[in-house]
């Protein structure tokens, strides 16, 4: 009986490792699926620089587009478009209904 104890010792320890590691991917899945995505604070101005790069209101581009990714953690890629990559991002809207994040 002893000898069966010692064997289980490390399957128990890798079976643990095994759920710790597939709870930490569901968790990340659900984080996207709340809409938020997985930037940096740091990571939002350049994003921003370039998502705005293309728009002749540089400014306003640049002051939404800073608080929707601060709030989202994500920026879509290009310069316009894809807001669908990020939920959070796409479905941020004023009170008129329209789109607040460029």
């Amino acid at each position: 009986m002893a000898g069966g104890r010692a064997h289980g010792v490390p399957f128990d320890a890798t079976f643990m490792l095994l759920c710790l590691a597939m709870s930490f991917l569901m968790f990340s899945d659900v984080a996207q699926a709340n809409g938020r995505g997985k930037l940096r604070q740091s990571d939002c101005r350049p994003k921003c620089t370039y998502r705005c790069s293309a728009t002749s209101h540089k400014k306003p581009c640049m002051f939404f587009c800073q608080k929707c990714c601060v709030a989202c953690l994500c920026v879509p890629r290009d310069t316009y478009g894809n807001k669908e990559q990020c939920p959070c991002y796409n479905n941020w809207k004023t009170q008129e209904g329209r789109p607040k994040c460029p």
